[in-house]
């Protein structure tokens, strides 16, 4: 690894004398708090990147990777595998089993499977000729990144490994979080030490790094705002659970990239205080569907001159050409101004030969547990009826779900592909997005879904991972204005990713102009932008929040969900709950706990007590 045994020792002490330096100075204002950025900041100027010319850290091309993160005796490992996985999913194998075994040879083979492995060592597993051996085996077929938590008098075991290391000589919690975000990236490294001793430092120590993905807050003051007021959001979170507004909640705060507020509150529902609500637990997110799944393929579509805002639908949909649709514009159906009517109540419309409550060869689409409906129903059905609505307030801003179906319908028949697939190939996965998609239940479990309303009306049944939005569900699940389900934390990528101009993980998804066009206000008519809801202009309204400021722009959803990114304040909220569950609730809106929780951050911003 390197090339002069004199260089890592040199290294090693000047660590140690800079660690001392940093004790030496003491510890002021609150004891927690200062013992927490005091650890941070020893963290910081003890952790160091090496043998990393190629550039193997930052990971990249991540949809690429089958991750394994392998530990044996460190102690911090769950902090270090949580932080991974918030990244991208990564499996992680506790070896010590194979540690004990006299050879590694059944950890090679039981490995196979993975072409990226992330090995957490100590200063016990580096002293082991095995380990080396291990890990020069592998790295010949697999990318290898070592997390190395010791004192550093054993480095020069590394000298014939070929894989990137970050040595980190404090092992704790907070250790171990720094080190996870600097293999994905999550936070920017200006090590000082090359540069300043090249001449002896000949194996790559002191690599800096480029932030390119989002950071993730290791004590309460990292994202410089008032840390204490920003507890406020508990009081008006934990006010709708005791109110019955939401039995959940999850909040999640991104300033300046950096992650500095995720709390999860309440239980799934208010029968089961046992199912704790979670940060990463999968929601219903409504129409927020329309632009974190049916937007972003328009702007893409549009971006890459697959389709123009002003072409009218019949260009791209056939079965428009003969009817008052055929002359809507793409821009039209995006601002809401096509004359559309603002949903169809299709459910009520169902013939009992329509719908079986088992499925068969006839009787495929699952609208829901025990709910089936005949083959091509949305095509023999609900399409005629959308084609067939009338069209009276053309040129006027209304606000309907029907555009988004026919937004659905462009993406589609341009890209031959199915807009749940699409959007998943081009954005979710590539970005590390784990949890977002339609159709949650064909790939979680029902204990990471959030159930939104017990639906006593149509499907009979409490519904548990199938959009509420009776259309969508209808449709199989999947449309342009219902259907996304996710966490959190994906959406917090998704939109940050628009808040840094489409660039996000070394990856450009979208040019800034295109972003900037598509949520920029577009209409003399209303607020909105294409495809985004934006704040509005009325300050007295104070939508979303009365301390947005007028470039922000998102969207809400009707199970209690939204998300909102002010370019100004660098800033991306959001909000998740179920608040129509068992039944639909106003409460939420009524407590404003949305606007109210947004305003919070804002006055956390500009320090107020």
């Amino acid at each position: 690894m390197r090339k002069s045994g004199s260089a890592v020792y040199f290294a090693f002490i000047l660590l140690l004398l800079t660690h001392i330096g940093f004790i030496a100075r003491g510890q002021g204002g609150d004891f927690a708090r200062g013992y927490q950025l005091d650890k941070k900041e020893l963290v910081m100027k003890s952790t160091v990147v090496l043998n990393n010319k190629a550039g193997s850290i930052p990971l990249m091309d991540i949809e690429q990777m089958k991750i394994l993160s392998i530990h044996i005796n460190f102690n911090y490992a769950v902090a270090f595998d949580s932080i991974l996985n918030k990244y991208q999913k990564v499996d992680c194998l506790n070896a010590k089993v194979y540690w004990d075994s006299i050879s590694l040879d059944a950890l090679k083979d039981d490995i196979k499977f993975y072409n990226t492995v992330i090995l957490q060592l100590t200063d016990t597993e580096a002293v082991d000729p095995r380990m080396i051996h291990f890990i020069r085996e592998i790295e010949q077929s697999k990318r290898v990144i070592i997390a190395f938590w010791g004192t550093g008098k054993n480095l020069s075991r590394f000298d014939l490994v070929k894989s990137s290391m970050i040595w980190c000589r404090h092992p704790s919690s907070i250790g171990a979080m720094y080190v996870a975000q600097m293999i994905f990236g999550g936070l920017e490294v200006n090590n000082t030490l090359e540069a300043s001793y090249s001449d002896v430092f000949t194996a790559g120590l002191g690599t800096s790094l480029k932030k390119i993905r989002l950071g993730y807050a290791i004590t309460p003051d990292d994202g410089g705002l008032n840390s204490q007021h920003l507890q406020l959001i508990d009081t008006i979170a934990l006010e709708a659970i005791r109110g019955k507004a939401s039995p959940s909640a999850v909040v999640m705060v991104v300033k300046d990239g950096q992650v500095i507020y995720n709390k999860a509150f309440g239980a799934h529902t208010y029968a089961d205080s046992a199912a704790i609500t979670r940060i990463d637990d999968i929601y219903d997110l409504a129409s927020v569907t329309k632009i974190a799944a049916t937007t972003l393929g328009v702007m893409r579509l549009s971006e890459t001159s697959k389709i123009s805002l002003d072409s009218t639908l019949k260009a791209y949909i056939g079965r428009t050409r003969n009817t008052d649709k055929g002359n809507i514009s793409v821009r039209e159906i995006m601002l809401h101004q096509a004359g559309l009517v603002p949903f169809i109540p299709f459910y009520k419309h169902i013939d009992s030969l329509d719908f079986s409550r088992d499925s068969s060869g006839v009787f495929t689409t699952k609208v829901a547990d025990h709910y089936y409906l005949r083959n091509q129903y949305f095509e023999r059905v609900m399409w005629p009826q959308i084609l067939k609505s009338p069209l009276s307030t053309r040129g006027r801003y209304v606000y309907s779900d029907l555009s988004m179906y026919f937004a659905k319908e462009v993406i589609e028949e341009v890209t031959g592909q199915r807009l749940d697939q699409y959007v998943f190939d081009q954005f979710y996965k590539p970005l590390g997005m784990k949890t977002a998609g339609f159709n949650p239940r064909n790939h979680f479990n029902t204990n990471q879904i959030i159930p939104t309303e017990n639906d006593t009306l149509f499907r009979k049944t409490l519904l548990m991972g199938y959009v509420h939005d009776q259309g969508a569900a209808m449709a199989g699940g999947i449309a342009g204005h219902a259907g996304l389900f996710a966490s959190a934390n994906d959406l917090a990528i998704l939109f940050q990713m628009l808040l840094d101009g489409g660039t996000y993980g070394g990856k450009q998804y979208f040019k800034s102009k295109t972003i900037n066009l598509f949520t920029a206000k577009q209409s003399d008519l209303s607020r909105r932008g294409l495809g985004f809801d934006r704040a509005d202009p009325d300050t007295g309204k104070g939508y979303p929040s009365k301390l947005a400021s007028l470039r922000t722009y998102g969207h809400t959803g009707y199970t209690g969900t939204c998300v909102w990114v002010d370019p100004e304040y660098h800033l991306v909220y959001i909000f998740l709950s179920n608040r129509i569950n068992p039944q639909v609730t106003s409460k939420l809106s009524a407590l404003n706990t949305r606007g109210r929780i947004q305003d919070v951050i804002y006055e956390a911003i500009k320090g107020q007590n």
